[in-house]
């Protein structure tokens, strides 16, 4: 994956999350607390398109300066540009730790494509312990929310991976994937 080429811009992936059944009553108060905590500032948002806009140009390093600031406020979308990032060397030196920290961060509120990432570092034991069980979760969660045209893909490497498991590290995983919820950055 060295060829830029064969990169596909992130701007392309879109995350789609249903909302859980609630209550009538509590169905628009819910909805509109959701609305204001993850929508961004004009200003964030501004920024976040200009890091996309670098990161497309292959301008990796004006991309990271803007990612940066906006990933360690919590964006999720800036933490999972800045996995890839560091996971490449694009920008920022190569560092698996770093890009695992920044996927995990963006992972644990719910950006599919850091959970499909992750996934495949934990699998690798790259820039975490090797854990297929933690590979298996993540795997699993991202597949269940991917896009309609990357779902196929993922299923393929999700399973791939699972050949590798027990019966009970692949039941380990899917209960792990069943007890998570995603959970935003303060």
């Amino acid at each position: 994956m060295s060829d830029s080429r064969s990169i596909i811009p992130w701007s392309r992936f879109v995350r789609h999350q249903p909302f859980a059944i609630r209550p009538r009553r509590f169905f628009s108060f819910s909805l509109a607390a959701v609305l204001l905590l993850s929508t961004p500032s004009p200003a964030a948002a501004s920024s976040l398109r200009q890091g996309v806009a670098a990161f497309d140009r292959q301008n990796y390093v004006r991309a990271s300066r803007v990612f940066i600031p906006l990933a360690e406020r919590g964006d999720a979308a800036a933490q999972a540009y800045l996995g890839f990032m560091f996971e490449t060397g694009r920008g920022v030196p190569q560092n698996y730790t770093e890009a695992a920290m920044w996927y995990h961060r963006a992972a644990e509120q719910g950006d599919s494509l850091a959970q499909y990432s992750l996934g495949l570092l934990y699998d690798k034991g790259q820039g975490v312990p090797r854990d297929i069980v933690e590979a298996g979760k993540w795997l699993n969660l991202a597949t269940a929310a991917a896009p309609p045209r990357a779902r196929d893909a993922r299923a393929r490497i999700r399973d791939a991976v699972t050949t590798k498991m027990t019966r009970g590290e692949l039941a380990q995983s899917r209960y792990r994937a069943l007890e998570w919820a995603p959970a935003r950055e303060r």
